[in-house]
């Protein structure tokens, strides 16, 4: 008989609280970035320096440069970089960062409808009151019963999740084919989303970026804590950590979007986008449950005989 340690290590849990803040802070960042520079040109700017931390990385660790599995990597790169990037930079233009952070990270919602009938993962006990849960929250606050000036935002939002799920669903049939170096697969990715970016910055007109401390510090902050330390700690969580844990990073950075938008940038949420929230993060946070007790039992003594 094996033996399993059944406690979640301090340190991986410690990289998930960190984590958790630097993803949820960075609405508040990329909203205030916003103010010094135009949507496209910020989505390219945050790209490169994203793009060439992972490149300084791959190359400090001596790791191949070549890449890899072109079609699957290029579809990661429209979807995960080019769309999402796209969209969710968008949105925050049109709307409140907090709401804009809560739409996008419903993406465990998309992902679990559509790996239904693209990965034979079926919908299954607590995860259909999941299901009804996320869709009330969403209807609440996009309030389509209203006229409110923020709907595009909200759409824009949505799709940016959307487009999430789907790079997360295609990551899990690409893993399926074989093992993947993650780093490498990442870097490409985002080096391929990088080219619609700049197109879209290209053809539509803009002012000049606005080089100010600020600005500065927003953009650094994006491309080396958000996206280059936070992608190395979201792989060292999911090395330690198990899945459902791992999960409930996505329910506490929409919250912290929210508590820190509204305290920076004074973005009070109506009663019905507030009731919406709560049913989004009561949604996701059954999922997550339900994904660590799988786990739980999945490593209980009768497992291990």
């Amino acid at each position: 008989m094996k033996t399993t340690n059944r406690f979640l290590p301090l340190p991986a849990l410690l990289a998930l609280a960190a984590l958790s803040v630097l993803w949820g802070y960075n609405w508040v960042m990329m909203k205030l970035a916003l103010s010094y520079s135009d949507p496209f040109d910020f989505a390219v700017l945050r790209t490169l320096l994203g793009a060439a931390c992972l490149w300084a990385i791959l190359l400090w660790q001596r790791r191949p440069l070549r890449p890899t599995r072109f079609a699957d990597t290029l579809f990661l790169g429209l979807t995960q970089t080019s769309a999402y990037f796209l969209l969710s930079i968008w949105a925050l233009v049109e709307g409140g960062a907090g709401k804009t952070a809560v739409l996008v990270f419903v993406m465990p919602f998309w992902v679990l409808l559509m790996a239904w009938p693209i990965l034979g993962e079926r919908v299954q006990g607590s995860q259909w009151v999941a299901v009804v849960l996320a869709f009330l929250g969403l209807v609440l606050i996009l309030e389509p019963w209203g006229l409110a000036s923020s709907r595009l935002s909200k759409t824009l939002a949505a799709l940016a999740g959307v487009a999430w799920a789907v790079s997360s669903v295609h990551a899990k049939r690409m893993q399926r084919k074989g093992e993947l170096d993650v780093l490498s697969v990442t870097f490409w990715q985002m080096l391929y989303g990088l080219a619609p970016i700049i197109v879209v910055a290209l053809l539509v007109p803009s002012r000049p970026v606005q080089w100010t401390g600020p600005f500065v510090i927003a953009l650094l902050y994006n491309g080396l804590l958000s996206t280059a330390a936070g992608g190395l700690l979201w792989l060292y969580i999911l090395q330690h950590l198990p899945a459902g844990a791992a999960g409930m990073s996505s329910l506490a950075i929409p919250v912290i979007a929210i508590l820190t938008s509204w305290i920076h940038l004074g973005e009070v949420p109506s009663i019905a986008e507030l009731t919406g929230m709560v049913l989004v993060a009561v949604a996701l946070g059954l999922l997550s449950l339900r994904a660590m007790l799988l786990q739980r039992r999945a490593m209980s003594p009768a497992s291990e005989l």
